[in-house]
């Protein structure tokens, strides 16, 4: 038989060949990218930064004269599948935001001050103005979080990803002083957990909200909700709470003991991450009522609870731990912050006698009002 021809393929090809741009790179669209995001990345940066976008690396001169024995921090983090709701509603200004949040709010935990921050964005075609976009979003964050967006890489993968998808993800580098940084080893018994209140989902659990709203209830994005005072993509776009600097500030003038980022696994799951050996924490349910999203989701698909408080933070995005004297003074601080926040519970010794909650060193009790 004769070799057959791909038409589709040489109809493809010009009389030059193959080139980057036919695989579906368009490295000319990169760098209209770059020069669309600078303004924005410009905004966000730090006395320390030297030189500019476009280099091949970050460089960043930190003033350590401040610090007896600096210690580095770093997290990675991105924002899960919270991207395919700005996806699907062609919104990407707060994804970025979301980003930020997860990165720095992880990095305050041990007190470091988030210094600068790199981001990563994969992308099936590259969309100048749609980068443009989320990294605006991106720069906002590091302006809240009072770090440097120190650079980044925008790579388009054909063939790997469609046309209108995109991923991204970024790594944040803190510091704190050896002496003062902040640790489970810290906590004591009688120590109280002073909760803050999250801005709604925050960036984890959306694939079960999704499943949930859109897959079983059937509910569209655009669609507005009594409950909610605004669409359901609208609600589940609400971008994360960025904490960092309420948390630098409560850091400086209270005793904290260590804080606890509410992302996947719940509160506490997270919360026990920051407890040594023989202590547990009790948390009242009652001292808070979680927002509608996390009602609708329940009553919509019939999640238990047990599987709520696993999967999502339940209107909790921060916990600080702090010593009893110290939770008028926190209260406080972080009102005048406009921070939600309230007494969540308590730590206590272990007595090997917690009914049924033996298994975890998190108690959540009662039920909260009107959920």
């Amino acid at each position: 038989m004769p070799p057959t021809t791909d038409n589709s393929t040489a109809n493809n090809l010009d009389s030059r060949g193959a080139s980057y741009a036919s695989a579906g790179v368009d490295i000319e669209a990169g760098e209209q990218a770059v020069e669309a995001l600078r303004p924005y990345a410009e905004k966000a940066s730090r006395p320390e930064v030297l030189g500019g976008i476009g280099g091949f690396a970050g460089l960043f001169a930190p003033k350590l004269g401040r610090y007896t024995e600096p210690v580095l921090a770093a997290s990675t983090d991105g924002v899960g599948t919270k991207v395919a709701i700005a996806q699907a509603m062609d919104k990407h200004d707060t994804i970025g935001l979301d980003l930020v949040a997860m990165v720095v709010d992880d990095l305050v935990v041990c007190g470091a001050e988030p210094l600068f921050l790199q981001d990563y964005i994969a992308v099936g075609r590259l969309v100048p103005e749609q980068i443009a976009t989320i990294v605006k979003g991106i720069a906002e964050g590091c302006q809240q979080a009072g770090c440097a967006l120190l650079g980044g890489e925008t790579a388009e993968h054909p063939g790997l990803m469609e046309a209108g998808g995109y991923d991204l993800s970024a790594t944040g580098v803190g510091i704190v002083d050896a002496e003062a940084m902040l640790r489970p080893e810290r906590v004591r018994p009688g120590d109280v957990l002073v909760a803050m209140g999250a801005s709604g989902l925050h960036s984890n659990g959306y694939s079960l909200a999704r499943h949930v709203l859109l897959d079983i209830a059937r509910m569209p994005l655009e669609g507005h909700v009594e409950e909610f005072g605004r669409t359901l993509g609208e609600e589940l776009l609400a971008p994360t709470r960025i904490y960092a600097r309420d948390c630098l500030a409560l850091a400086a003038e209270t005793g904290v003991r260590t804080f606890a980022h509410v992302t996947g696994g719940g509160l506490a799951r997270n919360l026990e991450r920051v407890l040594p050996g023989g202590l547990i924490a009790v948390a009242e349910r009652g001292s808070w009522t979680p927002e509608p999203v996390f009602k609708l989701i329940a009553s919509r698909g019939r999640v238990d609870r047990a599987e709520m408080e696993k999967t999502f933070n339940m209107g909790v995005g921060m916990v600080a731990v702090l010593p009893p004297d110290d939770v008028d003074r926190a209260l406080a601080v972080l009102t005048a912050r406009h921070v939600p926040a309230w007494v969540l519970g308590e730590v206590q010794r272990a007595t090997g006698d917690e009914g049924p909650d033996a298994g975890s060193r998190v108690h959540l009790r009662g039920e909260h009002p009107r959920f």
